[in-house]
């Protein structure tokens, strides 16, 4: 007889649910609220999985947090990669900022938690960074560096508004203001 029982997971995929479990209580009760319990009930395992796969809580945070940026990240990047001409480039930005498939509401919870945590946890604080450097590098496959700033602040904070004003995005006012931008940080 060879290994143990402990050599084979009977459960390969319980650490990522359990990922996705906690990113499920995050935008339901915070962060603030979010607990062991909780998680474990979420992701339907015993509430010893998760001192068994992490650390602490705040590795699960941590780790779940870093699962987001890496998911919208891919997204961003996907999309914007997508596009190969500059016009196709800007409807790409504007679909980003309009979305939905970038940033649902779930996703704008999550995002809006992250940012809190990130003031107050140094390891999340460098996960938000790292995806801010992410998106930035992303918009540059098609813009100077100053035009994806611009950018980058603009798909930011568009929803933002968008999530607390509760309403639809103007698609017209936001390629407006994409081109403008655009336009105005070439002759830069």
């Amino acid at each position: 007889m060879t290994g143990t029982r402990r050599s084979v997971p009977n459960d390969p995929e319980r650490r990522e649910r359990i990922l996705d479990a906690a990113l499920d209580v995050i935008a339901e009760v915070g962060v603030h609220a979010t607990t062991h319990r909780r998680i474990a009930a979420q992701a339907d395992v015993p509430l010893g999985s998760l001192t068994y796969y992490f650390a602490g809580l705040h590795e699960i945070l941590e780790l779940a947090f870093a699962r987001l940026s890496d998911t919208m990240s891919e997204l961003y990047r996907a999309t914007l990669t997508a596009a190969r001409t500059p016009a196709e480039a800007e409807a790409a930005v504007v679909d980003l900022i309009c979305g939905p498939a970038y940033a649902d509401p779930h996703e704008m919870v999550l995002i809006f938690e992250m940012y809190a945590f990130a003031n107050h946890n140094p390891v999340v604080a460098e996960i938000t960074r790292t995806w801010l450097y992410r998106s930035r590098e992303s918009l540059c496959i098609h813009f100077p560096l100053n035009t994806a700033r611009a950018l980058d602040v603009l798909v930011e904070g568009w929803p933002v508004h968008r999530a607390f004003e509760h309403a639809s995005t103007d698609r017209e006012l936001v390629a407006a203001t994409v081109h403008a931008i655009v336009a105005a940080t070439a002759a830069h």
